[in-house]
């Protein structure tokens, strides 16, 4: 998508905001999720590279905005899934993980990279902008998924959701293999890492929800000192 005139209005600068993203996560799986190159991007999306700066200050923030569309897609279908009458169980929301997280080729390579962002790259106004409103988002459906799932007391679906991410995310760094050493893991000393993505995080997760979700399920759920309503500016 190009759009080349200026955009005025508040609907026409979201479009083209959109439009950058689209480019940038082009231009991103082109190069592997190595690196960003902003000039690239701004000749993808059509746009003088000033504009792009505009939008954007640097590769770091487009990469984090990247990041944060494609993870508002996960937070939208489960938000609607829990807000359904319907009875829901874990198949279902492990298959919402499977289709906006595992399967698109950018959300586990950007999620990784943008951990790392967080406390090196990032101005600090931004990064605290980025976790307010994860933590919003984190909150309100943890409370979705409390009035769904009785076992979980007050507190514990944030605190589920949050351990489902840090699972998701550590799980694929883990049997990721080095970019520097792509045959390192043909050596019998790490044969361990020669596993399944896919099927290793249904299995953890599977268990990591069960063990919160049903009773007597076998983890313990106490009360998380992050329950604790944080009220944010």
């Amino acid at each position: 998508m190009v759009i080349r005139q200026r955009a005025r209005l508040a609907e026409d600068k979201e479009v083209r905001r959109n439009a950058i993203l689209d480019a940038a996560e082009k231009v991103y799986l082109g190069e592997g999720g190595r690196e960003l190159n902003m000039a690239e991007v701004a000749v993808v999306a059509g746009l003088a590279k000033g504009t792009l700066y505009l939008y954007f200050p640097g590769k770091e923030e487009l990469l984090l905005a990247l990041h944060e569309r494609h993870a508002e897609g996960y937070f939208k279908a489960l938000g609607a899934l829990l807000a359904n009458p319907a009875p829901v169980n874990i198949d279902q929301i492990l298959a919402l993980v499977q289709k906006h997280m595992v399967e698109p080729p950018a959300f586990l390579p950007l999620a990784s990279r943008c951990l790392g962002l967080m406390d090196q790259c990032l101005p600090e106004e931004t990064a605290v902008t980025h976790a307010a409103h994860v933590g919003m988002a984190l909150e309100q459906l943890g409370a979705a998924l409390e009035r769904r799932f009785p076992a979980l007391i007050r507190g514990a679906g944030t605190t589920l959701l949050m351990q489902s991410y840090v699972l998701i995310v550590g799980l694929w760094q883990l049997l990721q293999k080095p970019k520097n050493y792509p045959n390192c893991q043909d050596r019998i000393e790490v044969r361990f890492l020669r596993r399944d993505y896919p099927s290793e995080l249904d299995q953890a997760l599977r268990a990591l929800w069960l063990g919160y979700t049903e009773p007597r399920g076998g983890v313990p759920v106490a009360t998380p000192q992050s329950a604790t309503p944080v009220e944010l500016p």
